[in-house]
Formats: C-alpha cells, structure tokens, sequence
C-alpha cells in the first residue's frame, strides 16, 4: 500500500474557515474574520537549516537518497503542467493556460522542496504591474488593458525549480589576438588612397581558471514556454526560507515535470558558458580563440526550491494569452497580441512621411 498523501490545511481558530498565507509578511490570515496566526520557525538558523543534497548520491539512488513525498496532482491536457489541485476542488481551469480541467486526480511521488521564496507581492500589485507592461506595449490592442484590469483573478502558483552548487577547475588552450595596424594604398575613383587596415596578431595562450557556482537555478516546469523559463531566473535567493506547508495555504503548487538528471545538464550548459567568458578574460588581448577547455567538476549538490509567480492566462478575440508576474520583484514576462489596425495606421503614417520628405526634398533641388 502506497503512504497517504501530503495534505495541509490550517483552519482559523476563530472561525473554522481556512487560513492563507499573507504575502510580504511572516503570517496567516483568515479573509472571513480577520484573524491572524503567525508561522511558527524552528530555533534554527535560515542557513543552516537550508541544507545542500549530493547529487551523484541522489542520481545513482533515483530518488532513495532524498527526501519525498506523495501528493495529489493533476496533469493539464494542453500544456501538461502538472499541479496540485484541493482534493474537494473537482474542475477548474488550467492556471497556465486557461484549459478547463477535470481533477480525476492521480499521485506523484517526488523530491521534496529544502526551500521556499514566499510570495511578497500581493495579487493586486501583481495585476498592477501586468496592467502597466500591457499599457507600455505599442501596437497592442485597446481593449486588452481594460479586459486585463477587470479580468478574472490572478493565480498565485509556487513554481519548482532546482539549484545547483558546484566548484570547478578548467584547462584551457587558446590564443591570444592583438590588433594591430598598417596603411594600404587603394584607388577609387581613379585615385589612389592610403587607408588604414586592422589585422591581428596571434600568439598562443593557455591557463587555468576555477570558479564555486552558487545556485545556478534551472526552473523545473515545462508548462511556460521557453522564453519564460529563461525569463524568470532573476531572485534574490538570499530570502530562501526553509520549506514549510504554512507558506503555500491559499495558494497553488506546481510538480516539477522537469526531472533531477535533465535538469543538471541544463546547469551544466550554464556553467559551461560562464567558465567559457571566465577563459576569454583570462586570455586578455584584444581577441581571443579557445581551442580547448577541460573542465573538471566536484562538490556538485542541488535541492528543490519553490519560487512564486503570479499567472493570468486570458482568452482575448478566441485566443489564449498568458501573462506572468514575479511574486518577489514585480518582473513581467508575456505573450502579446498585434493590433491589425495600430500596425496599418503605423505603415500608413510612415508611407506618408515618407512622400512627404521625397517631396520636400524634391521641391528643394
């Protein structure tokens, strides 16, 4: 028989009805009465508490080295995020992308979050800063502002994501280029001319550089686009805490699809492309050609972190556009619509302006 299922929930003390997590503070609070709770910490130090997992460890075990847990989760059949639903909830929308879910909800067993980055910005703020990044965008249409502003609520989601620590050394050969200059004679226009001709001098190099990687952060979710999961990597994860359930009352959580192994080679790329920048610095010159790197890696841990994200997914003239919202710093990343009519107007006035300068021009001469 598989273990129970994780379920948390946090009834008020005063009313019964369910406690929420209040962003931007360390506390509960229950929207029927107004009650508040404080969430309790352990006498531990948020560091010490937020501890590394050895990752060649927890590769050769699958999952035996690590902590787990089993919950109930729901896989969207459009964009196939896979989150948590509340097992009384029995249809609802797709935060991600607005698709109509019926939770015949299954279990997944996973690694379960070290930490978490509680959510600082509540929805409204969140909907304030989409609402303002919809108004800088030219060639938007009108109405999507105001069906934004008026539109229906906000989902806060705790999205997954991995980290990795790691300290590297690396071997590299290369070379060295200075520019340098020499004068040439060409002819144009039946006259000859001396120009000066940059060419560059190239002298071989070789060296070691060694760098400690400290979070290199890959977000474990398939359900955004790429461009959002590039996106929204930017969090001040100083603010870690560790995990605790009371942070995600009123509040989606989202199962990583993105698993352990796929996700260190991702990080790996990252990690690649910073000692490739670090080689070229240490090669100096004006230019620089690396033939060669040999890079070796120790010391590499991760741990599962939850990072919050406020969604809008709107449908907009039968068409589905999502919206996400930093729930730490405001950062907006979207998918925007084309006006046909601002971008006809814009050609339009540009053609003119144009015709008008052509004439201008001409009358001059």
């Amino acid at each position: 028989m598989s273990p129970p299922t994780t379920e948390h929930r946090f009834p008020c003390d005063s009313c019964g009805s369910d406690l929420r997590f209040d962003p931007g503070d360390d506390r509960l609070v229950c929207d029927h009465c107004g009650n508040v709770a404080p969430i309790e910490h352990g006498p531990w130090s948020r560091a010490a508490a937020i501890s590394e997992l050895d990752l060649e460890n927890a590769l050769d075990a699958g999952l035996g080295s690590a902590e787990t847990e089993e919950t109930r989760t729901v896989d969207c059949p459009n964009c196939a995020a896979r989150f948590e639903f509340d097992p009384a909830v029995h249809a609802a929308e797709c935060p991600f992308c607005a698709t109509p879910v019926v939770t015949d909800t299954g279990t997944s067993r996973q690694i379960k979050p070290r930490a978490i980055l509680p959510f600082q910005l509540e929805e409204r703020a969140a909907r304030q800063a989409m609402t303002d990044w919809l108004g800088r965008l030219w060639f938007a249409p009108n109405g999507l502002v105001d069906y934004a502003r008026n539109g229906r609520a906000m989902s806060g989601v705790y999205t997954p994501s991995w980290t990795f620590d790691a300290q590297t050394e690396s071997d590299y050969r290369g070379q060295r280029g200075i520019v340098y200059y020499e004068n040439k004679t060409v002819t144009r226009n039946g006259k000859n001319e001396t120009v000066r001709v940059a060419k560059v001098r190239w002298t071989p190099a070789r060296g070691r550089v060694a760098r400690f990687f400290d979070d290199v952060m890959v977000v474990a979710s398939t359900a955004l686009p790429e461009k959002f999961r590039t996106a929204l990597v930017h969090w001040d994860l100083t603010q870690l805490e560790p995990y605790q359930p009371e942070y995600l009352a009123g509040f989606r959580s989202e199962a990583y699809t993105i698993e352990l192994d796929e996700a260190y080679k991702e990080a790996r790329q990252i990690m690649d492309r910073q000692i490739l920048r670090d080689i070229k610095f240490d090669i100096g010159g004006d230019r620089q050609r690396v033939d060669q790197v040999d890079t070796r890696i120790s010391d590499v841990t991760f741990k599962h972190i939850l990072v919050p994200v406020w969604i809008a997914a709107y449908r907009y003239r039968g068409k589905s556009y999502r919206f996400v919202v930093n729930g730490q710093s405001a950062q907006v990343v979207g998918e925007r619509p084309w006006s046909v009519w601002k971008i006809a107007l814009a050609i339009g006035a540009g053609l003119v302006l144009a015709a008008l300068a052509g004439y201008l021009g001409a009358a001059t001469q």
